[in-house]
């Protein structure tokens, strides 16, 4: 082979290895979100208003019509991105990195399941997010859905993670800037629980004193396994302690924490 082929042959191969890593045209990151490393923009849709129902529950397909226990309806400004992950890395480490990443500001989680608990791939995809690529399998999905903090508590984000049959992994993340207020919208027991278990801690930033509702939440919470500990920081951390004992989370499970911690949180005690 001659140098001026040799030549021809590499500049080949690295345009069409730049084309490979190039984003769709037009695409941009979620400015909430950081790109997880190595990963490319393959579909991208933007709406100036949007309806959008956000599930919180396990999703299923009924006589025609899609169920689930929970769901957070609103329109409004909407962004949605689909990443392609390098090969050199899993759906689980990208959807970890962007939950992390949300969660340093403050974001709320109000919804997470893990594998089949959140029902058919298939449905999130085409029903969801209308989105095919996104389409794998049951056991290999990852889902949940963040409250951004004030002052952009009006905010929703989606994240959905899927692997699908041949290997490769996708990350979809989408906005959504309410039109109006969404008000309160509470987590799911289960959620407060995983996040819990998942990373060895719950901090609740508006959450000072502890509310009825909160109160309540935490308590069925803490009831889907009774031999978790935990320790309440904040300066209402006594009052949240005798308000979970009076809703039967026996004493010994809850330890006092520091007092100067914003809001309330709890930490899994080892």
């Amino acid at each position: 082979m001659s140098r001026f082929n040799r030549f021809v042959l590499g500049l080949s191969v690295m345009l069409v290895s730049a084309a490979a890593l190039a984003d769709v045209a037009g695409s941009q990151d979620l400015e909430v979100l950081p790109r997880f490393a190595g990963s490319k923009i393959v579909s991208f849709n933007q709406a100036a208003d949007q309806e959008r129902i956000y599930p919180q529950g396990t999703i299923r397909r009924i006589s025609g019509t899609l169920r689930y226990e929970q769901e957070v309806a609103t329109r409004g400004q909407f962004t949605a991105v689909t990443y392609e992950l390098p090969r050199t890395h899993t759906a689980d480490e990208a959807f970890a990195y962007a939950r992390a990443a949300l969660q340093s500001q403050d974001a709320e989680l109000l919804y997470w399941c893990v594998g089949r608990e959140c029902g058919s791939s298939s449905l999130w995809a085409n029903a969801v997010f209308n989105n095919a690529t996104l389409m794998g399998s049951d056991n290999q999905q990852t889902y949940a859905l963040m409250r951004l903090a004030a002052p952009r508590q009006d905010s929703l984000v989606a994240l959905y993670s899927i692997t699908r049959g041949n290997k490769r992994a996708y990350l979809h993340a989408e906005l959504l800037t309410a039109n109006a207020a969404l008000g309160e919208v509470l987590p799911t027991p289960a959620t407060l629980q995983r996040q819990l278990k998942s990373t060895g801690e719950l901090r609740l930033v508006e959450q000072v004193e502890p509310s009825t509702a909160w109160v309540e939440l935490m308590a069925r919470s803490l009831k889907l396994d009774s031999t978790l500990r935990v320790i309440i920081s904040g300066a209402q951390a006594e009052a949240w302690r005798e308000a979970l004992v009076a809703q039967r989370i026996r004493a010994s499970r809850l330890e006092l924490g520091e007092p100067d911690v914003k809001g309330v949180q709890l930490t899994v005690l080892r």
